[in-house]
Parts: C-alpha cells; structure tokens; sequence
C-alpha cells in the first residue's frame, strides 16, 4: 500500500460480532495489524495503544488493531488486558491482503506464513499519510500518536 492510497472496503469484525467496514471508521484512522492475541509483544503493542488510547481519541484519531484471531479470542484478551483499544478480526484475511501484511515470516529457522506487524495511519481524507512496515513494539505508539498530530 503506497502512500495515497484509500482506505481498503474490507469487512472486519468486532469482539460481539459486528461486522464493521473499514472505510466507515472515523477519520484520521490508524489501523494496526498484529500476529496473536495474548503473545508478548501483541500484548505490550495493545498495552501502549490503549494508554495512548484517549490521546489518540482527544486528538482526533479513531485507532483500531486487526489479527485473523476469532472475535472471542479478541474479547478475551481484552479482558484479560483491561485493553481500551479496539480490536477486530480478519478471520478470513481480506483486510490482511488488502494491506499487504500477510506473507511468509521466518522464527527460530522455521518458515511459515503470517501477519506482518504493520501500521497505517489515514488522514482526514481517507488517504493513506504514512504506513509503518516490520514495526518494532516500543516506542512505536507514541511515534504513530506523534504523526497523528503532525497531520
């Protein structure tokens, strides 16, 4: 996805099961895709969001996280978390492979396919203002809260 571009009409739902079209979210949007609910750094990069979550809201910006986990997998890491970032599911992975963010990943010499930890923040026009590929946790949300202001 290159800068400029629009928000991809994708479906994604919800932890209660409403299904929510991605070029309805308010604008400027920051959408994140991460690999897991409940792994070590999905959950500290769901951690930094929701603290910065009010920040993102006073400032603007609606900021939603996408993984192909089930909605209920979402409602309980949420729980679990006390997490105040909305979350979605791609169960089916059209919003993986509208954005680009599902291929093939290495671990531990093992190759396998799955969610590239990416993030895409959208202007007040729809269109894509700055994309973050391979994202590295921390420090990371407050860098995109950051270029939400900048915009």
């Amino acid at each position: 996805m290159d800068d400029g571009a629009t928000i991809p009409a994708v479906t994604v739902t919800t932890p209660d099961g409403v299904a929510i079209r991605l070029t309805d979210l308010p604008l400027p949007a920051v959408i994140y895709f991460y690999p897991k609910d409940d792994t070590t750094g999905c959950t500290r990069e769901a951690q930094d969001f929701s603290a910065l979550s009010e920040a993102f809201a006073a400032a603007g910006a609606s900021l939603m996280g996408i993984s192909k986990d089930p909605p209920a997998a979402h409602g309980k890491f949420i729980a679990k978390h006390a997490l105040t970032v909305s979350l979605a599911s791609d169960e089916d992975g059209s919003a993986c492979d509208a954005f680009g963010v599902w291929g093939e990943k290495q671990m531990y010499g093992r190759t396998y396919m799955g969610i590239e930890r990416a993030t895409f923040l959208f202007g007040a026009d729809g269109r894509l203002a700055k994309a973050w590929r391979k994202v590295k946790v921390p420090g990371h949300a407050a860098a995109v809260l950051e270029a939400v202001h900048a915009l």
